[in-house]
């Protein structure tokens, strides 16, 4: 492991906060997290960024602590060349184990990337691996919903089946984010129920937390759970 990196987060570790945070993310153990605050260790990763040490912290898979997972991640997304983060990206997938490792990062080249991109982006919601899957699903969200939409996205996601309670969240907040953002394509998938049951009002209800649907749909959508 990076000595220097380890001893920069341990130089900032925050007990009371490990404790929160461990709460959050139940699915890891709680023996691998330090106790660090998300803007000490973006702090850290561009202290590093383009250095040797990042570069060798970069090679050094798997990773001991939740931390160094993030700042794995965080470094990956300052990466100013698409193949280049692609590469390291991918090397880096199949190494995430939970949902604030895959959602806190978003690679800042994809934007200007976006024909490039989804290839990759299909290849990933097809994994079988869990986290890998929410990514291309995250990514497929925040890219892909506005100027760049198509419809035939929306059954990309629809269609994705498992049983994992972070996998169904990611499609659950995928639609409500398309309601709020593409409304006339996504409400026909909640109309005919593509989505399972548990995922469909899941849906449904994150769309009536948000700012960003109306008070209207939001009254259809609550004619349209599932029970």
């Amino acid at each position: 492991m990076s000595k220097e990196i380890i001893s920069k987060l341990f130089s900032v570790q925050d007990s009371e906060y490990k404790e929160f945070q461990s709460r959050l993310v139940p699915n890891i153990s709680p023996d691998s997290m330090i106790g660090i605050r998300t803007p000490q260790m973006r702090k850290i990763a561009k202290e590093i960024n383009g250095t040797q040490i990042a570069e060798n912290f970069l090679s050094e898979l798997p990773h001991k602590y939740y931390e160094e997972n993030l700042i794995h991640f965080f470094l990956i997304a300052m990466v100013k060349d698409f193949n280049e983060c692609i590469n390291k990206l991918e090397t880096f997938l199949p190494y995430i184990d939970c949902w604030p490792v895959c959602d806190q990062s978003s690679p800042k080249v994809f934007k200007k990337n976006h024909e490039q991109l989804l290839p990759y982006i299909k290849k990933w919601i097809s994994s079988p691996h869990v986290y890998t899957a929410r990514f291309g699903m995250r990514i497929l969200m925040n890219e892909f919903l506005d100027e760049d939409f198509k419809e035939e996205y929306l059954e990309l996601v629809a269609s994705k089946k498992g049983d994992d309670y972070y996998l169904k969240m990611m499609i659950a907040w995928y639609f409500a984010t398309a309601l709020a953002k593409q409304y006339d394509s996504a409400i026909s998938f909640i109309e005919h129920r593509k989505l399972e049951q548990w995922t469909h009002n899941k849906a449904i209800q994150k769309a009536l937390e948000s700012f960003r649907v109306s008070e209207e749909h939001k009254d259809y959508l609550r004619t349209l759970r599932w029970i």
